[in-house]
């Protein structure tokens, strides 16, 4: 698997972007394009942000138990699978500003780089090493840029 804290992997997933559209469509799935940019947000808006609540004691206990090794694990995600409410995105949102976002978080994360992550805290899953926030990134970026065929 390709590395999210190397700026070529970023630069690769950046020309990706730069192909869709906010007219694409998506080949499986509800989201159109910029509910989609929104939604690959969230999991940088869980890492960077303060503005998602962690999961109680029991939740997070669950979530480690029984999603982490889907989410962190090296297996693709399957098409239409279940997602957390945090990253349900049913409302309109911008396209542009949302593009612009996601690649303003990809640079972040590449600039910080695998030392920052290492052993850094998830919201959900409490603490991970570097090779699973890469899998955790790279794999739900692989999943809907190939949902939306770029």
């Amino acid at each position: 698997m390709k590395t999210i804290f190397q700026q070529e992997t970023v630069n690769e997933i950046i020309a990706r972007l730069e192909k869709l559209t906010a007219e694409t469509k998506p080949n499986w799935g509800k989201m159109n394009a910029s509910q989609m940019l929104a939604h690959c947000n969230v999991s940088y808006e869980m890492a960077f942000e303060n503005i998602h609540k962690a999961p109680n004691g029991f939740v997070k206990l669950i979530l480690k138990l029984f999603v982490k090794d889907q989410v962190v694990g090296s297996k693709p995600y399957k098409k239409n699978g279940q997602t957390a409410p945090a990253f349900l995105i049913t409302d309109p949102k911008d396209f542009e500003k949302e593009k612009a976002r996601l690649i303003a978080y990809l640079q972040k994360t590449s600039q910080l780089g695998a030392n920052h992550f290492e052993g850094r805290e998830s919201l959900s899953f409490g603490k991970l090493t570097a090779a699973q926030w890469n899998t955790m990134f790279q794999k739900h970026l692989e999943h809907h840029l190939t949902q939306f065929g770029v």
